[in-house]
């Protein structure tokens, strides 16, 4: 009897141990697809006189440093637009200016956690005009280091009178 049983036992456990070597692998939860991955968007500056640049930016979201700002973040996270970085506008402008050497400035608000764009190609709005941010045609709701973008976006940066 008792050998029977012992039998019985040894075929369970082989049987079991063949099904589960053989079953496929459970789904291991994928790590997050990352969200900061460079695109490649549009960049264009009009400025008063006509446009300024136009060309094609490859940009992630990254520090930026401003001789008025300093250094800080621009990557999607300030002021807890996003959970994880993302491009941005302000990080395609300073990457089209750091790759085609022209200059932009603009001084950081702590409040806002976020850069004001003041200067490009040395044109300033001062008390008249301010730098308008748009994406695919829209003025963005949030600043220029808060706003997503995705492959593709046209993005502007139009000097605008008050």
């Amino acid at each position: 009897m008792h050998l029977i049983a012992a039998r019985r036992t040894l075929t369970a456990s082989a049987a079991l141990g063949l099904a589960l070597t053989s079953a496929p692998a459970v789904a291991q939860p994928q790590s997050a697809v990352p969200t900061n991955t460079a695109v490649k968007v549009t960049l264009i500056v009009n400025g008063p006189d006509g446009r300024l640049f136009r060309g094609k930016v490859k940009t992630k979201g990254h520090d930026v440093t401003t001789a008025t700002g300093g250094t800080h973040r621009c990557d999607g996270t300030n002021g807890g637009a996003h959970p994880t970085a993302v491009p941005t506008p302000t990080a395609a402008l300073d990457d089209a200016a750091r790759k085609r050497q022209f200059t932009w400035d603009g001084a950081w608000y702590a409040s806002f956690d976020d850069f004001s764009v003041d200067s490009i190609k040395n044109v300033s709005g001062g008390g008249a005009a301010y730098w308008n941010i748009s994406v695919n045609g829209t003025s963005t709701p949030v600043g220029g280091c808060q706003f997503k973008l995705n492959a593709g976006d046209k993005v502007a940066f139009t000097w605008t009178a008050f």
